[in-house]
């Protein structure tokens, strides 16, 4: 059970929920970025939220299925064709074999998942499915080229009963669609909810306001390791630091005074001052972000931003469970 890369996209990776345990080793956790999309294409294949899937920028690549598979396609919208007829996103689809999925540019937004039933296949790095672009650790070690052949899992979530693993006799679509408005945010302009960082008080008074106030732009330059912010904020006066550890999401102000926003691939480690941490729920919303895209910040309490990431928690578990039994029951 395979399928053959025919065209790449731009950057096409292999993505689970990431690699954990090795920050010591300075082995970041890489993963997908828009973790929520990529567990609700995980769902509406029928699969565990973790198996591997692809995660796709800008613009997507084209596949060739040598056997048939249920997929599914969240995230950013994109556009999808199986042999020229159009296929949805945010609900399970079947692709024939010997069909051919083409998946083109993305009009907002900056990452899709593709997502088959039983995963991609592909042999664990320390733990993890996950592709490192930077570190070039993990399957592959590089993103997708053509010619690539990608092994489709033979399992699924569901053992037996109608979720299981089946093929239906002809193309359609399934009933089941979820609303993608709650997990895919269409106006990029929308404020991301950002912590007070260890060194914001290093911002001069100008700053500091400016760090709440002033529209910054997605730099090309971007990327998983981190987005580069286009504006411009100073300290009160230079500064060393000793290097500690990073999380996604750490805001941090390199001598340059572009504001750094890190990814999922960020650096174990770093000696820039903090000037804020995104609250983890809004992750996500910086991983659709797109260069030229605006990018403001709001304030938020860590109390806050616990809250928000419990409540959107719990309705993405909810939708996964509502998911699962529909599959169960062979809705």
């Amino acid at each position: 059970m395979s399928i053959e890369v025919m065209k790449p996209g731009l950057l096409t990776t292999p993505q689970d929920a990431g690699r954990t345990g090795y920050s010591h080793l300075g082995v970041g956790h890489a993963g997908a970025f828009d973790s929520p999309a990529f567990r609700l294409a995980n769902a509406l294949a029928g699969n565990p939220p973790d198996a591997c899937a692809l995660e796709i920028t800008l613009l997507g690549p084209t596949l060739k299925f040598h056997a048939g598979a249920w997929i599914a396609l969240t995230g950013a919208p994109i556009a999808a064709r199986m042999d020229e007829q159009p296929v949805p996103m945010w609900a399970p689809w079947f692709v024939g074999e010997a069909s051919v999925l083409a998946l083109g540019a993305m009009p907002q937004g900056c990452r899709a998942y593709l997502a088959v039933r039983g995963g991609f296949d592909f042999e664990p790095v320390l733990g993890s499915r996950s592709l490192d672009v930077n570190a070039a650790l993990g399957p592959l070690g590089r993103p997708l080229r053509t010619g690539d052949i990608l092994e489709m899992g033979s399992g699924s979530f569901f053992s037996s009963g109608p979720g299981a693993l089946h093929l239906p006799p002809k193309n359609e679509p399934d009933p089941i669609c979820i609303n993608p408005h709650p997990w895919f945010e269409a106006d990029a302009e929308l404020p991301l909810r950002l912590l007070p960082g260890t060194h914001a008080h290093l911002l001069d008074s100008k700053s500091r306001g400016l760090l709440y106030t002033q529209n910054f732009r997605i730099a090309a330059d971007s990327n998983r390791v981190g987005c580069r912010l286009e504006g411009t904020l100073e300290l009160s006066e230079p500064v060393e630091l000793v290097s500690e550890a990073c999380v996604a999401g750490t805001l941090q102000l390199p001598p340059s005074g572009q504001p750094i926003a890190l990814g999922v691939e960020h650096p174990v480690s770093g000696g820039y001052p903090r000037i804020g941490q995104i609250a983890a729920v809004d992750l996500p919303r910086l991983a659709q972000r797109r260069p030229g895209d605006a990018l403001r910040f709001a304030p938020c309490s860590l109390e806050e931003a616990r809250q928000a990431l419990r409540e959107r928690d719990r309705r993405l578990r909810e939708v996964e469970a509502t998911i699962a039994d529909r599959l169960e029951q062979g809705a």
